[in-house]
């Protein structure tokens, strides 16, 4: 029997199975797995969890190695550290994120301006968008919140919204093609620009 890589048993000392979700393992779909990792981290967050494991796979198997469920985890986790469901995550390896949950009490300290962008502006009648993922969508609305928010509009109108979800495209499609994995890259690069915000 082949022993265990060293950083897997590390990773078992320090999350436990209790605080580990494997994504990798159960093979899920894009928005399944969004479903079961936002229901598994506001239970932990309910049971008071310190530090716990989301397990997401690095792609390899997927279109040109781009996994299509860690980008759709890395959106939720910046959604829900908006909500206060986590306190912070960051990259454990390429295909894993460790995530602090908040503590409870911080669901009813939310400040208006870290509040989500409407379902409405996440659907944009923009023709160049409709045609998106769901998924890429809400991280182009997302990305673009951020950059309105840097820009002092806090509570921007649809209209905001869309123009600059648009200018976010055109400025990332260049670099990521058309191929048939071009969304996955997409969204690859969408993550990217919000991991760099945060970095700021």
């Amino acid at each position: 029997m082949p022993e265990r890589p060293l950083a897997q048993a590390f990773d078992e000392l320090r999350f436990g199975a209790r605080r580990t979700l494997n994504l990798r393992a159960q093979q899920p779909t894009v928005a399944d797995a969004v479903v079961r990792c936002e229901q598994w981290l506001r239970q932990q967050q309910v049971e008071g969890a310190s530090e716990v494991l989301v397990i997401t796979g690095r792609g390899l198997r997927s279109l040109d190695g781009v996994s299509p469920v860690r980008a759709a985890i890395a959106a939720l986790l910046y959604s829900l550290r908006r909500r206060n469901v986590i306190a912070a995550f960051a990259e454990h390896t390429a295909g894993s994120f460790a995530v602090t949950p908040a503590p409870v009490r911080a669901l009813f300290e939310a400040p208006k301006r870290r509040r989500e962008p409407s379902t409405m502006s996440r659907r944009p009648v923009v023709p160049q968008l409709a045609a998106l993922e769901p998924d890429t969508t809400a991280l182009l609305a997302e990305l673009a919140q951020v950059q309105l928010l840097a820009l002092g509009v806090r509570d921007p109108t649809r209209a905001q919204l869309e123009d600059e979800m648009l200018r976010q495209f055109a400025a990332l499609s260049p670099a990521v093609g058309t191929s048939a994995d071009a969304e996955a890259r997409l969204q690859q690069a969408l993550v990217r620009a919000l991991e760099e915000v945060d970095l700021d």
